[in-house]
């Protein structure tokens, strides 16, 4: 006799393996990734569990949620087991998280240090797969008055205008400057073209009394200062 197929939906595990319940009763923090993520799809494959399902897309991933989230939609349905509407509820929910670190992001608006400036500048683009600069243009207390992109696909002394940055920092009204650019890559290492480039503005910058008081390189989960590290 054939042996009956056994159902995978959270709904038929144990109260004490169920996510979903955990969550209710031990709150979120003591579900681990992979628990968060198979309440989102809610159920396997007649294979394998939806946590189990979940734990094989987080190792496609190293286990980093970043990674993750530049999954597309199409991406996330070559696991087996996740079809159109899964792949869209992760999608989704990622989304959300993104942008409610920016938003927390946002509500900073004097800037401290060096990880006040990052906590600002990360969501915008520690996740993206090409170079952007970026400028924080600050009043003498160190509040952000403005932000704005320079440049997209490179660090060069080309492609970043030091006149524009001088020119929007004198409209704004600006007496400090942070400036900022990702590296995709994920190394922290200054590469010889940012050191000339900062080099360049922070020239520029002292001929109208504006002070440059940080350059930071920025990836997904860190950032290297060049303030901190004394090499501005």
């Amino acid at each position: 006799m054939q042996e009956k197929q056994t159902s995978f939906s959270i709904k038929h595990w144990s109260d004490d393996d169920k996510p979903r319940e955990k969550l209710v009763h031990k709150g979120r923090s003591v579900l681990s990734d992979a628990e968060l993520i198979a309440i989102l799809i809610g159920s396997g494959s007649r294979s394998e569990s939806a946590v189990e399902l979940s734990k094989r897309i987080l190792a496609s991933v190293n286990h980093n949620l970043n990674e993750l989230g530049k999954l597309s939609v199409q991406q996330l349905m070559q696991f087996k087991g996740i079809g159109e509407a899964k792949a869209v509820t992760i999608a989704a929910a990622l989304e959300m998280g993104r942008r409610r670190r920016g938003e927390e992001g946002a509500q900073i608006n004097k800037i401290g240090s060096s990880k006040d400036a990052f906590e600002i500048l990360q969501p915008i683009m520690g996740e993206l797969e090409h170079e952007e600069f970026w400028i924080l243009y600050l009043n003498n207390s160190n509040r952000v008055l403005h932000k704005a992109q320079l440049s997209k696909g490179g660090i060069t002394g080309t492609l970043v205008d030091v006149r524009l940055i001088m020119k929007q920092a004198l409209e704004i009204g600006a007496v400090a400057l942070i400036l900022a650019h990702n590296h995709p890559s994920g190394t922290l290492r200054p590469s010889m073209a940012d050191e000339q480039i900062t080099k360049k503005i922070v020239q520029a910058s002292e001929s109208l009394d504006i002070k440059v008081l940080d350059h930071l390189i920025i990836t997904q989960k860190d950032y290297f200062s060049f303030a901190d590290k004394q090499v501005l």
